[in-house]
């Protein structure tokens, strides 16, 4: 999730957007920029890389002289992290430049259409129809220019705009992306979050979906998509600066996991279309299909964790072999890869060492290749024949948390995409799996709703010195990465076994007050799962169940349930995690432990 900020009033306005950037730096970026009003026209700076770099570029803003502005630091999506690619971008005739979060469906048509009535571009990204959209409306009107084009836009969007026919103002627009208004005396600002805004103002206003606002340096103006002025609430913000970069939330971790409905919504309705999974940046032909025998999935950590519930879907729908391996393991063992073996690997930074080295031995056996990662231009992005970005935006805390479930969602389309191109599914089939993963993000938000008593539970056992996950089937992928959760942040030890396991060693460990949590969420497997409880229970366990909801049957066996959202039992590992990542938060909460950045970890390992 990148940062905007616009500013317009007395003072020069490129150090307050140097600032106001700098305040967002938590959210990641790899590139940055900003253009001020200035007489005659506008003046742009961009750079690749850390804002240090624009600051540099600038003298701190001081080459800038005008007192209305705008500023973008961008975590790029469409096209690598280049000055050219960077934000702000400006209209082929130069009187407007625009600043955009989000990302727009449909900007290969527009910009098609642009180019074909004589519009220039000049970078690769999809925010640049915006700005030649605004362009080819404006009439003199910039109000009227603004709406036209974001009726244009599919998609995802925070906007911010100026005119240099207009010197003051500042134009802003909201679409499934944050955007929040600042009121000053004498001065407004805009910006992606209040940690931006709160050195200046704590008086704010939240724009709502569908709606735009004009700023000047003595008025704010709301109006709805039809560009009728509309009343709004100002808040006032209590949080002091840290706490306003969580967004008011005690940790990242927090903020990141209530995020997760929005961020997996960015990572799969851009790539459904009409019932079906499309993927632009698929780029194995129907000959590679035809001789897939084998795929791959290697990754490290939590990303590893992703992949084993990517095999249980994959073969489930493709009827096609799939193997996991941990690429440290991998890299060494002499794996048996050809080419006519499917590589994917899974890397939320996509510079893991040992990711990095597993990818490069499956490209010299000749596999063909597959990334699935967060960070356009990193390293396995490079290196992979093929790329599919999660669009989860970045993590602060060094536990991942929508980082694992956008890689899971994308594995889950990607899962029904080959089965179609394989011939394994009818259409009919797809639409229906299509329609289930389209309600992925909304039964996340469910998973969340359903438990607010999590906090209470977490309390009860907290002090367990170990715990154990059990479950079968793609509910031990869920335990996998639950109990890494649990012992990443908590430093509590705890164990995944698969529960059919248990009778073969793990038993031993079982002594009265142990917990026990049993994920139950494949329902036909449920019985199977519940003579697991029982056999702890003997043993004296505290069982907590996660089962389906309006599942009553779990509190006959446990001591206390979790429930998450009834959906097919295929993609329930995406909001089943979702209470255990909250269970985890509130334990380690509990503990006093350093949530955000627990010790010995780093967010991303680049040394084997």
């Amino acid at each position: 999730m990148c940062g905007i900020v616009g500013y317009t009033g007395p003072h020069q306005a490129a150090p307050i957007l140097l600032e106001g950037l700098k305040k967002l730096e938590y959210r990641g970026y790899d590139s940055a920029g900003v253009a001020v009003n200035e007489s005659g026209g506008i003046h742009m700076e961009k750079s690749a890389g850390m804002i240090r770099n624009l600051c540099k570029k600038t003298a701190d803003g001081a080459v800038f002289h005008g007192c209305a502005g705008i500023g973008h630091t961008r975590w790029a999506t469409h096209g690598a992290p280049t000055d050219e690619n960077a934000h702000p971008h400006v209209s082929n005739d130069g009187r407007f430049a625009v600043i955009h979060n989000g990302i727009i469906e449909n900007y290969l048509p527009l910009r098609e259409e642009l180019q074909a009535r004589g519009f220039v571009f000049k970078s690769e990204t999809d925010t640049e129809v915006i700005v030649n959209l605004l362009e080819l409306y404006y009439d003199g009107d910039f109000k009227q220019a603004v709406l036209k084009t974001i009726s244009r836009l599919e998609g995802s969007y925070a906007i911010g705009a100026i005119c240099a026919d207009q010197p003051d103002r500042v134009f802003a627009a909201r679409q499934f992306s944050p955007l929040i208004l600042g009121l000053g005396i004498g001065e407004n600002f805009l910006a992606s979050d209040v940690t931006a805004l709160v050195a200046y103002t704590k008086n704010v206003i939240y724009l709502d979906d569908g709606e735009l606002a004009e700023l000047s340096p003595e008025h704010v103006t709301v109006y709805d998509c039809t560009g009728h002025p509309i009343q709004k609430k100002i808040s006032r913000v209590t949080w002091d600066v840290e706490a306003a970069a969580k967004g008011g939330f005690e940790h990242f971790m927090l903020k990141e996991i209530i995020e997760q409905p929005r961020a997996l919504k960015a990572t799969i309705d851009p790539r459904i279309k009409n019932g079906r999974v499309v993927l632009d940046d698929f780029h194995l032909t129907d000959e590679d299909l035809k001789g897939l025998q084998k795929i791959y999935i290697t990754a490290c950590g939590s990303a590893f964790y992703a992949g084993q519930v990517g095999k249980y879907v994959l073969e489930q729908l493709t009827r096609v072999p799939v193997e996991t391996d941990i690429a440290s393991e991998l890299r060494y063992r002499n794996p048996i890869i050809d080419e006519h073996t499917l590589m994917i690997v899974i890397s939320q930074s996509g510079e893991t060492a040992d990711t990095i080295a597993a990818l490069k031995e499956a490209k010299q056996r000749g596999a063909r290749t597959l990334a699935i990662c967060n960070v356009v231009g990193s390293t396995i992005a490079r290196l992979a024949d093929t790329v599919l970005y999660t669009w989860a935006g970045p993590e602060i805390a060094v536990a991942t948390t929508k980082g694992y479930t956008t890689q899971v969602a994308i594995l889950d389309l990607l899962a029904v995409y080959l089965a179609r191109r394989l011939g394994r599914i009818d259409e009919a089939e797809e639409a229906r799996l299509v329609g289930e993963i389209q309600k992925i993000p909304q039964q996340i938000q469910r998973a969340i709703d359903l438990n607010p008593g999590l906090e209470d539970i977490a309390r009860a056992y907290h002090d367990n010195s170990d715990m154990f996950f059990i479950g079968r089937n793609l509910d031990y992928a869920v335990c996998l990465e639950s109990s890494l959760k649990l012992k990443e942040i908590s430093y509590i030890h705890s164990e995944a076994c698969a529960a059919g396991e248990l009778k073969h060693g793990p038993i031993a460990l079982i002594e009265p007050g142990r917990l026990v949590i049993a994920i139950a969420c494949q329902e036909r497997l449920f019985e199977k799962t519940c003579s697991n409880i029982k056999e702890v229970k003997a043993r004296g366990a505290e069982v907590l169940g996660v089962a389906m909801e309006g599942n009553a049957a779990i509190l006959a066996e446990a001591d206390k349930a979790i429930y998450v959202p009834r959906c097919d039992p295929l993609f329930s590992p995406v909001s089943a995690i979702v209470p255990m990542q909250l269970f985890a938060y509130y334990v380690a909460k509990e503990n006093g432990c350093d949530i955000d950045k627990p010790k010995n970890l780093a967010k991303s390992v680049t040394v084997e």
